[in-house]
């Protein structure tokens, strides 16, 4: 079973007279990407916020690789990587000087500090600029060089809020198999998104924010189980027949049927035997089954099913 590094509970989180965070609770696993989604103003960076200490929350617990952040800080805060949207850079240095600067801070050892900064210059793709001025840098290639100095330490847990913003449709590629790069390498990636179509590239694991309340988390085949009455299933004939909509209608285990004389969409109840058995059964009435297939779900067919509508 996958080791839980991040650990949030009945987190909640007050400015004033405004509630941002409202007793959120999740887990994040060894290997996890996960994406918290919701409208700007769901209070997804408050959460981030509060797991890196930057707010103070006003009650609930977060615990990094089984430490607590506010109760043992100097051992958990090490083990966490934090990037916040619109990362600062000092313009000034050069990428080498920027990233030596920070493997300092982070009390890297002098004599492994070239190595590791190799390393990371070449996974992000930026060793041919290792010695331009950051000011000069794209920002796809400022969000990368932020990203390696995020990981300079080796943090287990890594949150990342809004990597992709303002990224052309190349640069969030490129970021997207990074971080799934991440997630293979058995880091816990929390990755903050109002934006659903750029999740859907790299995120294996979902938690739905709106007005500071988490309305689902899981990993999104188990969620996507949990929400569906059955199987989401769509079929085409290679010939027409009339009497497919009946046919489908009259079963017991085909629920939200849309269909007309060519193409049908439903629910199916059961696993993949009711599935063939349904098939075998088209089959030997004599429908000219040209397509049968389960269709795949993801980030946007879990919002639609939980949310107001607010996101992008």
């Amino acid at each position: 079973m996958p080791d839980t590094l991040l650990r949030v509970e009945e987190l909640r989180v007050d400015y004033e007279e405004v509630t941002a965070v409202r007793d959120v609770s999740f887990d994040v696993e060894a290997g996890m990407v996960y994406g918290l989604i919701g409208p700007n103003g769901a209070g997804k960076t408050s959460i981030m916020n509060a797991i890196a200490t930057l707010v103070e929350p006003t009650y609930g617990r977060v615990s990094v690789c089984g430490m607590s952040v506010s109760e043992d800080p100097v051992h958990a805060l090490p083990r966490l990587g934090f990037m916040p949207d619109f990362p600062p850079l000092y313009e000034d240095l050069t990428v080498l000087e920027f990233l030596e600067l920070f493997a300092s801070a982070y009390g890297i050892p002098h004599e492994a500090r070239g190595t590791r900064i190799d390393v990371l210059l070449e996974q992000m793709r930026l060793g041919e600029k290792r010695d331009a001025m950051t000011g000069s840098l794209s920002r796809g290639m400022r969000q990368r060089l932020f990203l390696a100095k995020t990981l300079l330490h080796d943090p287990d847990v890594l949150l990342l809020d809004e990597p992709a913003s303002g990224l052309d449709p190349n640069a969030r590629s490129e970021l997207a198999a990074i971080i799934r790069g991440l997630g293979q390498a058995n880091k816990a990636v929390l990755v903050s998104s109002h934006i659903l179509a750029e999740m859907e590239d790299f995120c294996n694991s979902v938690g739905i924010v709106e007005e500071g309340r988490m309305l689902v988390s899981g990993r999104i085949h188990e969620v996507v189980s949990r929400l569906r009455a059955g199987r989401s299933t769509k079929l085409s004939l290679a010939v027409p027949d009339e009497r497919l909509a009946a046919f489908l209608a009259a079963r017991p285990d085909v629920t939200q049927l849309v269909a007309d004389a060519s193409h049908a969409a439903f629910e199916l109840a059961g696993d993949v035997a009711e599935a063939a058995a349904l098939l075998h059964a088209l089959v030997d009435a004599g429908f000219a089954v040209a397509d049968f297939a389960e269709e795949a779900a993801g980030i946007q067919d879990i919002f639609e099913r939980l949310s107001a509508g607010k996101t992008s």
